[in-house]
């Protein structure tokens, strides 16, 4: 499991003109079952994306389709983690 941290290296107007092809990018990596839960920083300084893959390799090889990525709006780190505990309904995501 990785957490994608994304944070805004543009004015904010240089990330909404990109924010309608970023949403498309969320869903089409949504029905691929790789993202489970996406949004933005509060502040609005960037976001957060909880994805499931093989390893960091694929992870950077989905952020290199990010629109943000592309137009180069923000940057990005990467953390993994194995979890070992859930809450009900998201047992399926826990590392035995």
């Amino acid at each position: 499991m990785f957490i994608i941290l994304l944070n805004y290296i543009k004015p904010v107007e240089a990330v909404d003109a990109v924010i309608p092809a970023h949403l498309n990018y969320l869903e089409r990596y949504y029905q691929l079952d790789k993202f489970i839960l996406s949004g933005r920083k509060r502040p609005r300084t960037g976001g957060v994306i909880l994805c499931q893959a093989q390893d960091k390799d694929e992870v950077w090889a989905i952020i290199a389709e990010d629109p943000f990525y592309c137009e180069q709006v923000a940057e990005y780190d990467v953390l993994e983690f194995l979890p070992s505990k859930a809450a009900p309904g998201l047992e399926r995501y826990l590392v035995e």
